[in-house]
């Protein structure tokens, strides 16, 4: 539903996809719902204030369960964003290469976490099963119309269904990075906020209620995200991508439509460009094409 865009470069025959500025790093909150959040910059419940906390929910939740005994596992690449010296969050990366008909696409992919399976289990070589961890917040339970302290045990699939269609953008993206980390589990936390004695919840505190595990493709069923369809999406944007001469581009999410609009950036001394191409794609499965790299071969 929100707005998004992607920083396109056209070098060559190689195309690169990166994120510009934090525009990927704020989570949304009931995006998808009858009634989204209110614009009100003022309120906790705001779209601003709702993308905050549950940004920062998710950050402290992929470390919080993660094991505190010294025990770490080190991937074969390094992570690329670490300094020397700098202590920075325990997450992984992977780089993995698809190949979409003529069309060579390589990603770095992360992954939260390492899950040691029971010695009988054959898992992977090793023994480790990779792991991506997100957590949904409950901000209020009116709004959904299903408590969670009183839903969670009883009503696992209502909570589920309900976030489903008021985050469908959200959990269609976690899935997706999910199955393209390949993760063999994606651990899903529920979370909502601590209430408060004078009955006013704030955005500070809160509890976690229950943490349940999907494998990613079981979960892509579940809530009716077509990988086939966002391959296909993804293969399209591509190649009206390769089709522009080299130069910077930008992919831009129409706000109002379910269309994808490309803009040439115009050098500093070049004249403006007016808009490229643009091409349609389906509700909810564009992230596919976020922090990708494209080289056709």
């Amino acid at each position: 539903v929100y707005s998004w865009d992607i920083v396109v470069h056209r070098t060559d025959d190689k195309l690169f996809f990166d994120k510009r500025g934090d525009s990927f790093d704020l989570l949304t909150v009931n995006e998808t719902a009858h009634e989204p959040p209110v614009e009100d910059k003022d309120s906790i419940n705001s779209v601003l204030q709702l993308g905050r906390e549950a940004t920062l929910i998710n950050q402290n939740f992929s470390q919080q369960v993660l094991c505190r005994d010294g025990r770490v596992f080190q991937l074969p690449e390094a992570n690329p964003f670490a300094r020397e010296g700098e202590e920075v969050a325990n997450v992984g990366y992977r780089y993995r290469k698809w190949m979409l008909g003529n069309v060579a696409l390589v990603a770095r992919c992360g992954l939260d976490a390492v899950l040691e399976p029971p010695e009988t289990s054959s898992g992977k070589p090793g023994g480790e099963n990779y792991v991506f961890v997100c957590a949904l917040n409950e901000f209020d339970s009116k709004v959904s119309g299903l408590d969670w302290r009183r839903s969670l045990d009883s009503s696992r699939g209502a909570v589920l269904a309900t976030e489903v269609k008021n985050n469908s953008n959200k959990l269609a993206r976690w899935t997706s990075q999910a199955i393209l980390s390949g993760a063999d589990y994606l651990k899903l936390g529920f979370v909502s906020r601590t209430p408060q004695r004078d009955n006013h919840n704030t955005n500070y505190h809160h509890q976690l209620l229950s943490v349940q595990s999907y494998r990613p493709r079981e979960l892509a069923q579940q809530i009716n995200l077509n990988m086939h369809n966002a391959w296909g999406i993804l293969r399209e944007v591509i190649m009206a991508c390769l089709k522009q001469p080299p130069g910077k581009y930008l992919l831009l999410k129409d706000p109002n439509k379910a269309l994808l609009r490309l803009y040439e950036i115009p050098s500093a001394d070049g004249p403006y460009v007016a808009p490229a191409t643009a091409a349609t794609a389906s509700s909810g499965e564009e992230d596919d094409a976020a922090a990708a790299t494209a080289a056709s071969s």
